[in-house]
């Protein structure tokens, strides 16, 4: 770790962190999510700079209860979560850490009661590293921060191999979400395998609730959730030399009571077709036709204790808010160091 006050360090090798190794990616899934039977693209192509801002703004919308729970969820369980860490040198590891806003309140809890803290954001971007180390080094401006550019759990590994601090992980808003059944419990088991005993992780799960709730936060009134799906489209024309027209195409969000998951889709509002330049190649696409753009799986309470076990940890607390739509659950990895 740097011995910096406040900078970050890209861990060796990162070629999957340079900008061209991100294009191809980025080629590739195209490629592939639009030449398959039905098409799709992943979500985490959504997050581009604009669609990091339209995400943001979609955290602050009325119907998006998602964020207003979490936020109500650390501040009112923040004691709880101090005395769970026990007082120990910790280091906060932010998964994905967005804007910021929620690990705030995490830091700040700690900090109150005097906790050794350092914070230490993974990323694979090394802009939002820039963005994220800025942002909490002006909020926290005595906080030691080392992020990590790299692959999480490459960062998590190195992490660990460094100093004897007890690790404390964030993977809060409900991004787990984006993953299957299947895909979460690899991901969760990936990284129990790179923690160490005593660690903790605190993850945020979106609950099963009644469906127009549901309905509405992925289809807000001012339309910045279909702005947040459609840029994804601009991001092809931009980066790709796509020709995709954004008029000619609509975002829908439905609940599958069969997956237990918000599915979103852009719709194609007639039959067209769409050159890549980057790719040298068209697409065709018929009256209606979908691209699936995101899962956000929902769960229940035992979903999230199942999930803590098949990936190996012990539960060690469930956080609600006072509606108990979302849950952030704190786990451990078994064992002392």
């Amino acid at each position: 770790m740097s011995t910096e006050q406040t900078g970050y360090r890209i861990l060796e090798p990162t070629a999957s962190a340079s900008a061209e190794a991100s294009r191809r990616a980025f080629m590739s899934e195209v490629l592939i999510g639009l030449s398959k039977k039905p098409k799709s693209l992943s979500s985490r192509f959504l997050y581009d700079a604009a669609g990091s801002d339209a995400f943001e703004r979609i955290c602050d919308l009325e119907e998006y209860y998602l964020t207003r729970c979490e936020a109500e969820i650390l501040e009112t369980h923040a004691a709880g979560l101090v005395e769970r860490v026990g007082g120990r040198p910790i280091n906060v590891v932010d998964l994905g850490a967005g804007d910021g806003r929620k690990t705030a309140l995490v830091l700040d809890a700690l900090l109150r009661q005097g906790v050794d803290v350092r914070y230490v954001p993974i990323d694979i971007s090394e802009p939002a590293m820039k963005t994220v180390v800025g942002a909490m080094g002006e909020r926290f401006p005595s906080l030691p921060i080392g992020g990590l550019v790299s692959e999480y759990f490459d960062g998590v590994r190195w992490l660990g191999e460094q100093n004897d601090r007890t690790n404390l992980v964030l993977f809060l808003g409900s991004n787990i979400g984006n993953f299957d059944k299947a895909h979460a419990r690899a991901f969760l088991q990936q990284l129990w395998s790179a923690l160490s005993p005593g660690d903790l992780v605190l993850v945020g799960f979106d609950l099963k609730k009644d469906i127009e709730l549901l309905l509405a936060a992925y289809n807000d009134r001012e339309g910045v959730t279909a702005e947040f799906n459609l840029n994804l489209l601009d991001r092809i024309n931009r980066e790709l030399g796509g020709n995709f027209d954004r008029k000619s195409f609509r975002h829908f969000a439905t609940y599958s009571v069969f997956s237990g998951a918000m599915e979103s889709y852009l719709v194609s509002l007639e039959r067209q077709r769409v050159f890549i330049g980057a790719l040298r190649q068209s697409f065709e696409f018929s009256p209606w036709e979908p691209i699936h753009t995101e899962y956000s799986y929902k769960y229940l309470d035992e979903d999230v204790t199942d999930l803590a076990y098949f990936a190996g940890f012990e539960v060690e607390a469930l956080y609600y808010d006072r509606n108990r739509w979302f849950c952030d659950a704190l786990w451990k990895v078994p064992g002392r160091r």
